[in-house]
């Protein structure tokens, strides 16, 4: 079987995603070739591998289409290069993964697939593909994707629109999308899949399959973190974002820094210059780890690791850190909850700070949560098992 596979980026966490079910394809004896824009942080992944579009008109894109205020407009002769790689590979099955991100001309890509019938599984990794334009819209409480969107509350949220074309998008989207011959539809959560059957898109079948990760590198692991950082004595909270901000609740941490008594340590992950300003003296900042195996030393040398997040799909940070055997506290936001079970972990109400600073503390001090139990709970997050998924659904006549 042939497979095609296409996502903005190969980095990252949907780009890692995309190529490990590819790797998993091809241990089943199928054909898969791989497809993402050309970025300047690109580097070939591998032979089967193939950019869309160059750096210079992907940067044309990026520019111009936030101005036009009309995602996926352009992006016609590199699109028009997809679909001739796309005719002589002749793929089965295309799997589609983001669509955003200036690249591909939705227009184009849909009527190729529509008209030659393809096979096509689509992972929603988040609600854009059925948005006016944006990827979330629990912050902003806004529920007209569930009818026409129509001004848009959050233009200026990636991926940027300069006038808002929220409703004409939406319409948009909804031609493209619709009509697929033979389109599934995956969701990582709950979650989103119950939002997806609310849409436009709920006449697909809807399937969840939960993100994996590889369990061979998050697993407990000894180190010398707490006596490097001098907190040997400290109840250690941890929490890893790579987009720290209001929606991943670095605000939330900053508070907490000032309510908790002085043997807690806060420790953040994936920080930066521009996130060190807004950070207290008393928050240990990690602008990025050498490698994942560093990454899982810091998990498990922490306590808990606190998640407040208010917008997520299905994070792979909590299950990174039940892997390497720590608890998981989490705010009841998307599908964030649904990582854990009352063995591993606990959630608050969003924004609920009281709350939260009340189960950081009995978490911490009355330890309720093995670390058998979080290692249980993490086998079921085993990417081998999770992306089998995948295969079996192109298998599937």
């Amino acid at each position: 079987m042939k497979i095609a596979e296409i996502n903005t980026v190969h980095y990252g966490s949907t780009g890692k995603i995309m190529l490990q079910i590819a790797s998993a394809a091809r241990n089943n004896s199928h054909t898969v070739k791989t497809f993402s824009k050309k970025w300047k942080k690109s580097a070939r992944a591998r032979n089967d591998h193939f950019y869309i579009g160059s750096m210079v008109e992907n940067f044309l894109c990026r520019i111009i289409e936030p101005v036009i205020s009309r995602e996926g407009a352009m992006a016609r002769f590199s699109t028009f290069r997809l679909i001739c790689k796309l005719k002589r590979f002749g793929p089965d099955v295309i799997h589609l993964h983001n669509l955003h991100g200036w690249y591909v001309n939705l227009a184009m890509l849909f009527k190729y697939i529509k008209k030659n019938k393809v096979k096509v599984v689509w992972t929603l990794h988040d609600c854009w593909a059925f948005t006016g334009h944006c990827p979330h819209f629990t912050m902003a409480k806004c529920d007209k994707w569930k009818t026409e969107c129509n001004h848009c509350p959050q233009l200026q949220i990636y991926p940027e629109m300069y006038v808002d074309t929220s409703r004409k998008m939406y319409n948009f989207k909804k031609k493209w999308f619709c009509g697929v011959n033979d389109l599934t539809i995956i969701t990582p959560s709950q979650w989103l899949a119950d939002l997806t059957r609310e849409s436009f898109l709920k006449d697909y079948p809807v399937k969840v399959i939960n993100n994996g990760i590889d369990l061979s590198v998050f697993r407990p692991r000894t180190s010398d973190f707490r006596r490097k950082y001098h907190c040997e004595d400290k109840y250690l909270l941890l929490g890893v974002a790579f987009d720290w901000g209001i929606r991943k609740g670095l605000d939330v941490f900053v508070e907490l820094a000032g309510r908790l008594p002085e043997n807690y340590q806060i420790v953040l992950v994936g920080t930066d210059d521009k996130v060190d300003k807004q950070l207290p003296d008393n928050i240990i900042s990690i602008h990025r780890t050498q490698d994942q195996t560093e990454l899982a030393e810091i998990y498990t040398a922490a306590d808990l690791f606190v998640n407040p997040t208010r917008e997520d799909n299905y994070p792979t940070v909590n299950m990174e850190s039940l892997a390497c055997g720590t608890p998981v506290l989490t705010f009841r936001t998307g599908g964030s909850p649904e990582c854990i079970d009352e063995t591993c972990g606990s959630v608050v109400d969003c924004d609920d700070s009281d709350a939260l600073e009340k189960e950081i503390v009995r978490i911490c001090t009355q330890k309720p949560y093995s670390l058998d139990a979080c290692l249980n709970r993490a086998k079921e997050f085993d990417m081998n098992e999770r992306f089998e998924e995948y295969v079996k659904l192109y298998e599937k006549t």
